[in-house]
């Protein structure tokens, strides 16, 4: 069984540690838990790790947020994987820091990456792992607060919230979407 891991982010040094980019840091984290290594391929740095007999294309798109969709659907369409076995792993303001929601559809929430996957694929019909990044922005303020770094003590956090998300896309391969949700869709303890 194949699936396609896409974690959601911009590329560029000055986006790097930025809460807009958690997708591209829990990616980069379950890559080195699965001990495999990035390459930049087709609209996105790729890498492809074993897990329990499952095979995972994990994915950070080349693209810009704004036009993920792109890469998802290239990437869906050239490994032959099936919708179902989607996950896209992006930041949530909507959600406290360090919540994890699992879903399997939605709409994007007002999240512009979310958004270009779902028109480009022409279907909301799939998994999203939403990562609480907080909102704690004053009005007019939010492009400043997703694009701005992690405040010292949620940085501390992060380590163990990372750990936690991989553990989730761990599960959604494994146990299944259900399954996974009812284990991780509470609040942070």
């Amino acid at each position: 069984m194949k699936y396609l891991v896409a974690g959601l982010g911009n590329i560029g040094a000055e986006y790097e540690n930025t809460r807009h980019n958690i997708g591209f840091k829990i990616a980069d984290a379950l890559a080195a838990d699965l001990d495999a290594k990035f390459k930049v391929d087709r609209l996105a740095s790729v890498c492809q790790a074993k897990y329990k007999s499952r095979t995972l294309v994990i994915i950070k798109p080349t693209t810009y947020m704004n036009l993920s969709g792109k890469a998802v659907k290239y990437w869906l369409e050239k490994e032959k994987i099936p919708i179902e076995n989607l996950i896209v792993i992006l930041d949530d303001i909507a959600l406290p820091f360090g919540t994890l929601r699992l879903r399997p559809k939605g709409s994007d929430a007002g999240h512009n990456g979310l958004s270009h996957i779902i028109q480009t694929l022409g279907t909301n019909q799939f998994a999203r792992l939403r990562f609480g990044v907080g909102n704690d922005f004053r009005r007019g303020y939010q492009v400043e607060y997703v694009l701005g770094a992690w405040p010292k003590e949620e940085e501390k956090e992060l380590p163990f919230k990372i750990n936690t998300a991989i553990e989730v896309v761990k599960s959604f391969t494994t146990l299944g979407l259900a399954r996974t949700m009812n284990s991780y869709n509470k609040k942070p303890g």
